[in-house]
Parts: structure tokens; sequence; C-alpha cells
């Protein structure tokens, strides 16, 4: 199948260089972060109401959630006019017994996002503390030799998926993970190769691991492949790490907000991403596990508005 081919969004900035931004959403909105779990929405009911939100590019999010068969998957984008552009999968590299397990996930997933015309997966690093049951489930900290282990598996994993899918491979930053503080993104990208392992700067973990994401668009312009865009309650994000919360239970808690209300300010991480004047996938998410099921879609339409207004995409014609 050929790679997805994307129709720019039509903003209200006159400057070509928004329009570069692509815009998507991506199952977390929709309180989605495993394959299966009783407090989450039914995937059909999410696919219908991102169409209905007025998207038209989706990531698939866990691997499961959607279905994995890719005649079935395409099948069901088209009734409702979606594309996917990415999928997402969590995987460990800094333990050597792990890496066979990691390497045959993430093979799969690639598979179904090659099959399908997406071209980026998001590689999510494992967590010391489980997003579930919030207990410590590895190491805070990482030996030398742990890191040097996951830095050279990440440029093996992103090479794997390069050169036999066509698939890019973006590292996403995460609360209670090895890859969190602007100390943590520094020394990943000093050890690993811009050829292989690209960014997904993903705004909200980026503020709640204490950096303002612009300043990540200026150091690394050249890092940044893919862009999750959210927010996050300041005044939250600093009482979950004085009591030190898990990152779970600050979520649970309402760390994840609705634009405008939160950081970063949109309207100025919408200008520094038009700076960088290329094609960008920017997916509009929110963390909100668990969710009641009636706050997805008002929720997710009124941020694509507001983002519209923030030169991101377009706003409703309706």
């Amino acid at each position: 199948m050929t790679q997805t081919s994307f129709q720019p969004d039509l903003s209200r900035n006159p400057d070509p260089r928004y329009n570069k931004l692509v815009v998507g959403t991506a199952p977390d909105s929709w309180g989605v972060w495993f394959p299966q779990d009783s407090k989450q929405i039914d995937w059909e009911t999410t696919l219908d109401e991102m169409a209905e939100a007025g998207y038209k590019y989706i990531e698939t999010g866990p691997f499961g959630y959607f279905p994995t068969d890719p005649a079935t998957l395409q099948r069901e984008m088209a009734k409702r006019g979606l594309t996917v552009i990415a999928g997402t999968q969590f995987g460990i590299l800094h333990k050597a017994d792990q890496w066979a397990n990691t390497e045959l996930e993430m093979r799969r997933n690639a598979a179904v996002l090659k099959a399908v015309g997406a071209t980026f997966l998001i590689y999510l690093p494992p967590l010391f503390r489980s997003d579930k049951t919030w207990e410590f489930t590895d190491e805070r900290v990482l030996s030398d030799e742990q890191w040097a282990l996951y830095t050279a598996n990440a440029n093996r994993l992103g090479k794997i998926l390069s050169d036999e899918y066509g698939i890019t491979m973006v590292v996403h930053p995460h609360g209670d993970s090895h890859i969190e503080t602007r100390a943590d993104i520094d020394r990943f990208f000093a050890d690993t190769d811009p050829q292989y392992v690209s960014f997904c700067l993903d705004t909200g973990h980026i503020v709640y691991g204490g950096e303002d994401p612009i300043n990540i668009v200026r150091d690394y312009p050249d890092r940044i492949g893919f862009v999750h865009i959210k927010a996050m309650d300041p005044d939250l994000v600093a009482e979950a790490h004085e009591k030190d919360w898990p990152f779970g239970e600050a979520i649970s808690r309402g760390a994840s907000v609705t634009p405008p209300a939160g950081q970063p300010e949109m309207t100025a991480l919408v200008d520094a991403l038009a700076g960088l004047d290329r094609e960008i996938i920017v997916v509009v998410e929110q963390d909100l596990y668990p969710v009641k099921f009636d706050f997805p879609l008002p929720n997710a339409i009124a941020t694509r508005e507001y983002l519209a207004e923030c030169n991101l995409g377009a706003r409703s014609t309706t």
C-alpha cells in the first residue's frame, strides 16, 4: 500500500507554515490507555466520535485496542473517513532478556501500520511505576550499563523499523519513566542516532518533567519528528512531584487539562512548531484515564476549536 498522503489543514492564518501542521487525534483523548480494560469506551464508539469531532487522521493507540487485522482496520477507517497515521508501543530496551519480546511486539505493530500506509511508530518507554496499579515495577534510576543498552537497542530498533518497514520510530517522553526530565532527554539525544531515532514531542509530558516544550523545539528542531499536543495543570504537577504521586494518580486527580487551561500556552507553542517550516503531524491528546464515557466527544470538539483559534488546524464550518 502507498504511504499516507496528507492534505494540508486550512488554517485561518495566511502564513503557509501553519498549514504544514497536520492535525490528528488519538485514543488517549477517549480515556484509552490499555488494549482492553473495563473502564474504557468500546473501540467502535471511539472511532465514531473521532470522526464526529472533525478529525481525519488518527493514531491507533495501544496495540490491540483497535482491530489488528489490516483489512479490518482499513475497512473500519474507510467507513468513517479516517486515516491511520501512527501506532504506539511500550517496549523494554534496557534489559537484555526482554529484547526478543520487545522486537516481536514492535514488528507485529509495524507490520499492521505498514499495511495501512502509516509511517510512524511511537515508542513509549517502560514505566518504573505501573499506570494501572501505581506500584513500582522497575528501578527508578538506571545504571550506566542499563542506559548504554537502552540507547544501543533504541538505535537497533529504529534501524529495523526504518529499513524493513519504512516506519520512523519516534521516542515519547513519559512521566514515571527513564525519559522524563530535560536532563534525560538531553542524554538520550546525545546517545542515540538521529538517523534512526526521532522524537515525539509530547508537550504535556514535557511540562510534567519540568521543562517548557518550546525550549525543546528551539534546541532540538531537527530531532522533532512528531508531536502530541496537550496541557497540564502546573499546580497539580508540582503537587504530584512534591508528594511523589505515581503518574497515573496525578492523571486521575486531573493533572491533564483542556486548553486553554494549563501549560504550555498554546498560541506560542503552535507558533514555535510552525516556525520549523516543515510538515509535522500534531496529534491532539489529553490523558483521561479513567473518564466518564460522555466526556470525550464534546471535550475533543472544544479542544479542536480552541486550537484552531491558535492557528492549529481548521475551525468548524458548521
